[in-house]
Order: C-alpha cells, then structure tokens, then sequence
C-alpha cells in the first residue's frame, strides 16, 4: 500500500505542476467591477461561525477557503460545520493554515495542517491547501517572525515540500506584495510551482505582484462584501476552477 500510495502522489504531483502551470498562465483581471464575469467566493475562520452557506451561494458564491489550523497548536473549533456545510451547498472548498514562522518548523505546521483539515482530493470539489503567510499579528516589532529573508524562504520551501509529500499538490501562497518582499527579499522560488493568492485590497486591481508570478489564480480584493468573511475572485472560468480544483 505504501508504494501504491507514493506512485499515486508521484502521478498527483506531475498533474498538479500542470494544473498550476495553466492557472498561473490565465491573464490577471482588473479590478473587482471589470472582472465581474469572474467566479466570487470569499475566505472564512471561525470568525465567522455559523456561515448561511446557501445563501453565500444563491449571492454568487462559487467557492470558498476556510481555515483549518494555526502553527502547531491551534484547530478552528467551527472548521468540520463550514467546510462539509460550503460542500452540502455546491461550492468549491478548500482549508488553509495561518504560518507562525516562530513558533515551530514548516514541516511540522504543514503535517498539522494535513492532520486536521488540509487534505486534498482528486475529486474537482476540493481546492489545493493554502498556506497564509503574512505579517505577524501577535507582534509589531517582529514583522517577519524573527527570521532573515533566506530563513523565511526555506521554512516556506519546507512547508510547501511536506505538504506536496503528504497530499501530492503544492499549497497555493496567500500573501500581501509588501510583505513577500520585506521577509522573503522578494524571492522568485515560488512562482513556477505555487499557485498565488494575493491579497490586494482596493477598486484598481490588486498592484504589482511580488516575485516572479506573473499572475494572480485567486485575488482577495476586499475583507468584507456580499459574502461572509473576506472577498475573493478566481482568475478564470468557472470551469477552469473545477479543473483546478480536480487537479
């Protein structure tokens, strides 16, 4: 069984490369208004607790990402309630982890989060894991974590690895441009192999992107809106996220 299950992630990996290789390469929209045509969804944690997805849903959402875990120590005590309930009502979902770079390896967040909620399947209703990382909001002074630049890119290299081991696709990165290129040097490692989720939030588009990636697969461009939490588009057609999605 287990050589059974690394073939199978082997094959996962080759085909998330290419999935992430064609949702890279979808022309980045404009802003919120001139990419209507765009499928809108919206990211939820337990901030939100008991979302009315049906309604999300009849309001246009078409997918969601809700938090699983922070660090090492920390599950969303609504997370089964939203992630099964976005599911039951037809939108495309899938879990991420908020990075606290200090606090304890990439590997170890990463298997935490696979433990808890940041699985993948193959099944085109299941998103690939998303890692959060961004500035630190326990500490001011301790933007980057306490870490150098060279640092900060081996523990997201080591959290991207461990989670490609564990579910065969490389988490999507959800960052601000400022912040990737104050922690990481805006390092360019990452943008042939994890798809971006960038975090822009004003009405002209989401600015320039950090490292190489050319383009944006989702942009979250406002933290409230029509829908619970904040909002968010998919750069490309609703049937490019099922693609996606299935990996």
């Amino acid at each position: 069984m287990a050589r059974v299950r690394t073939l199978l992630r082997r094959r996962a990996g080759v085909l998330a490369a290419v999935t992430a290789a064609l949702a890279l390469a979808v022309p980045a929209a404009g802003h919120p208004a001139a990419a209507s045509g765009l499928p809108r969804g919206h990211d939820v944690s337990s901030h939100q607790k008991h979302v009315g997805w049906q309604a999300a849903r009849n309001n246009g959402a078409r997918f969601v990402y809700v938090k699983a875990t922070e660090a090492t120590s920390y599950r969303n005590p609504y997370f089964a309630e939203q992630y099964d309930g976005s599911r039951a009502a037809g939108l495309v979902r899938g879990a991420y982890h908020f990075a606290l770079p200090d606090s304890s390896s990439g590997t170890a967040q990463a298997r935490y989060f696979v433990r808890h909620g940041g699985d993948w399947r193959a099944d085109g209703w299941t998103l690939p894991p998303a890692l959060d990382v961004e500035y630190n909001p326990y500490s001011k002074k301790r933007k980057c974590y306490g870490l150098t630049k060279k640092q900060m890119v081996r523990w997201i290299r080591s959290f991207s690895d461990e989670v490609r081991n564990e579910t065969g696709r490389r988490p999507v990165i959800y960052t601000t441009t400022q912040w990737w290129k104050l922690c990481t040097g805006n390092s360019g490692a990452f943008s042939s192999s994890n798809p971006l989720w960038i975090a822009g939030h004003g009405t002209s588009g989401p600015g320039p992107l950090p490292g190489d990636w050319q383009y944006w697969t989702f942009w979250q461009h406002a933290t409230d809106g029509a829908l619970p939490g904040d909002q968010d588009l998919f750069n490309g057609s609703a049937g490019r996220l099922r693609t996606f999605a299935r990996g």
